[in-house]
């Protein structure tokens, strides 16, 4: 799901929140899954609270590295992580899990600051974000 300036996508992951959260809590397990299938991340700074910062590399497979870096704006254990990229195309980014049945529902969603922004990246995005959610899920299994 998209519009104008945000997309959203959605997954059933077979484990409970608490486990899909320690994914994300766990830098040594998020460093694991986050970015688009082929990439790798070395972490400069995690600190995993409200307001806390997260700046590291992504590297991808063609070598060229790609600086980011994101504020911690909301943490609920188990329920959501909520961040602002700061660095180059602002978003926030807001992953929410609910359980549903015996796993978890996450819910990714990305918005930009404007259409232009998001028009700018959304090619790309798109699909990275479920290929996000491809690793993520299988760090959880």
């Amino acid at each position: 799901m998209t519009d104008d300036r945000s997309t959203e996508h959605t997954r059933l992951i077979d484990a409970r929140p608490s486990r899909v959260f320690d994914a994300f809590r766990d830098p040594e397990k998020l460093a694991r899954w986050w970015g688009p299938k082929g990439f790798t991340s070395t972490f400069e700074t995690f600190e995993f609270r409200e307001g806390g910062k997260w700046k590291f590399v992504l590297h991808a497979p063609d070598g060229k590295d790609y600086p980011n870096v994101n504020q911690f704006v909301e943490i609920v254990p188990d329920r959501r992580v909520r961040l602002h990229h700061v660095d180059g195309h602002w978003f926030e980014l807001t992953m929410e899990l609910a359980t549903e049945g015996t796993g978890t529902r996450v819910r990714w969603r990305q918005e930009f600051a404007n259409a232009a922004e998001y028009e700018a990246v959304k090619e790309y995005v798109i699909p990275a974000n479920e290929e996000n959610l491809d690793r993520l899920e299988a760090v959880v299994k």
